[in-house]
């Protein structure tokens, strides 16, 4: 490593006044940098490239920036790379003989400063390579010749963070993850909110069982090239040191921002050497992108959920080595989550009830087309569980929008050749289950009318040992109601009473024996339709759960809230 390290020190002393205090020049196995500098203006805008180490840096947009490196023998073996983080550069790689007083076999008094600066300055050298774009780029060659090697970048698009890296000893040093023989990333599964993916894995980690982790990025716009140009898009105050104030750029001479402590106090007066310190323009906060980055270890398969349906993913792989934080991109990939499953759109028939089943959140579509002219629909919705939404358009217009718990009935203004839109949606505590009914003859009610309280009350000191008396509301309406009583454990709850609560669950489901008596019910005068029941036969000491049914004139049925009741034990 000693062509770039020593002849390091050779670029410093043809471009610094000799000193008559004796100076510690840094070498790549020293831990410190110590320098003194007399005129630091001069490279302001510029920087020395260590051997070994990659550095990260930024650009102002149409702003050059120039690094220096020495090569002091020829035949030396060279490797430069180039990271741009989040916006293309513009890069070139020259080389110029070094003057022959950096050889150090001149006699008398070195040339004075300024001929020094324009000896350097003034030539542009041999260009060896030049690059313009966003992939990480690289300059390799195994037989370099001696020289001061020059790397201008620029960025014409916008201000951005970029990396340095540069060796002598490309061979020995391999920071950066090697990748398999085939880099890309495959997609062995697909579903509606699920990608999973499957990559090779590194030689650097099977092979020279350096510590690899694979990291992944999913976003929804575009494959990234580098995992800096994701960590700028996830967050520049996170990911990379701050814009630098225009003057105070990084001299060759701010070791610190590249691992090294220095000694002098000049990076404290200009107050960038505390990491915690904010400097630099003010940049305008942009809204986050929907861009996620996941590390799984050595893993080499990874199922990516909580993906939306039919919507096209990027999926980018980063071999990471964590013990120089230094990545390399496996070849990125696409995939478009599969489309939820169409909904079926169910076809009512005028006076016909239709049974639905919607799952926890999920939602149903129903049409009704009349085949007559018709002033008025109506729609009679009956929820056995939890309440439902429904909401229900007509040619495109909202007409209706309500939640339904029980029965309900909604009468909505009729138009010719109209078609009516329903759509059903479930609740959030489980699945749904309900009956329809759509009619355009207003006669035609299939459901029973049921009173706003459709609890069951019974009396407490009406109780023996072996009966119960309880009491209900009835409407306006004739109907047939019937009582059921069904024997249950003395710890039953009411959680369990809850969990039974569906009031779509007929006579029908019950058994004979549970029957207690059947009978028909009404009053013109509300506010006296009501009805009370003794059960006797019963044993002492029970629990009995009490259901009461209401049955309509169309045959179907709703239940009435359960009631728990208890017989006393001793009469």
């Amino acid at each position: 490593m000693l062509p770039l390290r020593c002849p390091l020190l050779l670029l410093l002393l043809l471009l610094l006044p000799l000193s008559s205090r004796p100076q510690k020049f840094p070498t790549r196995d020293e831990e410190l940098f110590q320098m003194q500098i007399r005129d630091k203006a001069f490279f302001h805008d510029s920087s020395v490239i260590p051997d070994g180490a990659e550095i990260s840096s930024y650009l102002f947009r149409d702003t050059p920036k120039r690094y220096f490196f020495v090569v002091e023998e020829d035949n030396t073996p060279l490797a430069v790379t180039v990271t741009p983080c989040d916006a293309p550069l513009e890069w070139k790689l020259s080389v110029q003989e070094l003057p022959e007083e950096a050889s150090g076999e001149g006699s008398g008094e070195p040339e004075p400063l300024e001929q020094q600066k324009q000896q350097i300055t003034n030539e542009e050298g041999t260009e060896l390579f030049s690059y313009k774009g966003n992939d990480v780029e690289y300059f390799v060659s195994s037989s370099s010749p001696s020289g001061l090697y020059q790397l201008d970048l620029l960025s014409t698009e916008k201000d951005t963070h970029f990396k340095v890296y540069a060796t002598t000893t490309p061979e020995s040093d391999q920071p950066y993850p090697e990748l398999p023989y085939d880099p890309r990333i495959d997609v062995t599964s697909l579903g509606r909110t699920t990608v999973t993916l499957a990559w090779k894995p590194s030689p650097t980690a099977s092979l020279l069982k350096q510590p690899i982790q694979y990291c992944i990025v999913i976003n929804k716009e575009h494959n990234f090239k580098s995992l800096c140009a994701v960590e700028a898009k996830l967050s520049s105050d996170d990911a990379f040191m701050m814009a630098p104030k225009p003057g105070l750029d990084f001299s060759p001479f701010d070791f610190a921002h590249f691992g090294f402590p220095s000694d002098n106090n000049s990076g404290k007066e200009r107050g960038f050497l505390k990491s915690s310190s904010k400097f630099g323009r003010q940049t305008s906060s942009k809204p986050r992108v929907d861009l996620h980055k996941v590390c799984v270890g050595n893993k080499n398969i990874f199922t990516v959920s909580d993906l939306k349906p039919d919507t096209q993913y990027y999926f980018d792989m980063f071999a990471v080595n964590t013990n120089t934080n230094m990545s390399t991109a496996y070849v990125g990939t696409f995939a478009r989550t599969k489309e939820e499953a169409k909904q079926k759109t169910v076809e009512l028939k005028d006076g016909k009830v239709t049974d639905v089943f919607i799952k926890r959140k999920g939602a149903k579509f129903l049409r009704f087309a009349p085949v007559s002219s018709h002033q008025k629909v109506t729609f009679s919705v009956h929820s056995c569980l939890d309440a439902v939404q429904i909401q229900v358009r007509r040619d495109g217009k909202l007409l209706l929008s309500q939640n339904v718990e029980g029965v309900r009935q909604f009468q909505l203004r009729g138009k010719a050749k109209a078609k009516y839109l329903i759509r059903l949606k479930g609740s959030k505590k489980g699945a749904s289950m309900l009956k329809i009914l759509a009619t355009t003859r207003p006669n035609k009610q299939s459901f029973p009318s049921l009173p706003e309280d459709t609890r069951i009350k019974a009396f407490d000191k009406l109780r023996t040992c072996s009966s119960v008396t309880v009491a209900w509301l009835g409407t306006q309406e004739r109907n047939k109601f019937c009582i059921y009583k069904r024997e249950v454990d003395d710890n039953y709850n009411e959680e369990q009473k809850k969990r039974e609560q569906n009031q779509c669950s007929g006579p029908d489901t019950r058994k004979k024996s549970e029957k207690v008596l059947c009978k028909y019910f009404h009053s013109q005068n509300i506010q006296k339709a009501v009805t009370t029941e003794t059960i006797r036969g019963l044993q002492p000491g029970k629990s009995y759960l009490l259901d009461v049914y209401v049955i309509g004139h169309g045959g179907h049925s709703v239940k009435y809230q359960s009631k728990l009741v208890k017989t006393r034990k001793f009469c």
